[in-house]
């Protein structure tokens, strides 16, 4: 498969503290790709990096084969590159589907007169039905989030980043909060992504949701990549365990 995305000696400072060092990502069309990490690893902002939310010090990042580093983030959106977030930013007072159809739109001067005069397209209500069905979140549609668990919440958030109908879709932390039962759920809606045109780059702490639904496993530690490979080599690879038991840490320190 063509790589979707290409990451290049990517490093991400915040004043004179280096969160990522020369980090290198091939993500291919069609594919789950997982990003792990012990806390503290930058994870998050490598995503950040990755979708204009923060300027990287150096590197840079390639999307469908264009040069996309100095876009912002609106920017890449329009050419299909969406994330979620780590806290469920919902609209209380809107509905499921209207949270959907908000992120929907396409933001600008004329898309914005455009919709003062006339009604919501066919093709946008197509992409939130879509969402919606992807999702498993038809049922409740027309309930407020307010109404719903917590794991419902997250999925919306999942069908909001959806409805924009991303080529690459970047999940941060999407299982926080989740139980057992509600982890599978995202995993089987995780795993239909690609069979949609979806390609996704998964970061979270589920450790059984990463090695269940991810093609390949990338790992960070103290900003740098000191693992990458299928979920079973992940599993197995000694550095990886060292740097979630803390092992590198207490050397570091001692």
């Amino acid at each position: 498969m063509p790589v979707l995305l290409n990451v290049d000696a990517l490093r991400v400072t915040y004043g004179g503290v280096t969160a990522v060092d020369d980090f290198d990502l091939a993500v291919e069309a069609g594919s789950v790709v997982g990003l792990i990490g012990p806390n503290g690893a930058g994870k998050t902002s490598t995503i950040d990096a990755l979708t204009g939310y923060h300027a990287p010090s150096n590197g840079t990042v390639s999307f469908g084969g264009e040069d996309i580093t100095g876009l912002r983030p609106h920017q890449r959106a329009r050419r299909g590159l969406a994330r979620t977030w780590q806290s469920v930013e919902l609209f209380d007072d809107l509905t499921v589907e209207e949270n959907l159809l908000v992120a929907s739109q396409r933001m600008g001067v004329l898309k914005a007169l455009r919709d003062l005069l006339l009604p919501i397209g066919e093709a946008q209500r197509e992409d939130v039905d879509w969402a919606l069905e992807l999702c498993g979140l038809t049922d409740v549609a027309e309930r407020l989030p307010t109404e719903l668990s917590h794991g419902r919440r997250k999925l919306v958030g999942v069908a909001r980043a959806l409805a924009q109908r991303p080529r690459l879709v970047l999940m941060d932390e999407p299982a926080a909060g989740l139980d057992t039962d509600e982890s599978v759920e995202l995993g089987q809606h995780l795993r239909a992504l690609p069979a949609e045109g979806v390609t996704v780059l998964l970061v979270d702490h589920d450790m059984g949701l990463v090695l269940s639904v991810c093609d390949e496993v990338v790992v960070l530690d103290f900003g740098r990549v000191i693992a990458r490979g299928t979920p079973a080599q992940i599993r197995n690879d000694e550095a990886v365990i060292a740097a979630y038991l803390g092992t590198q840490r207490e050397e570091a320190n001692a």
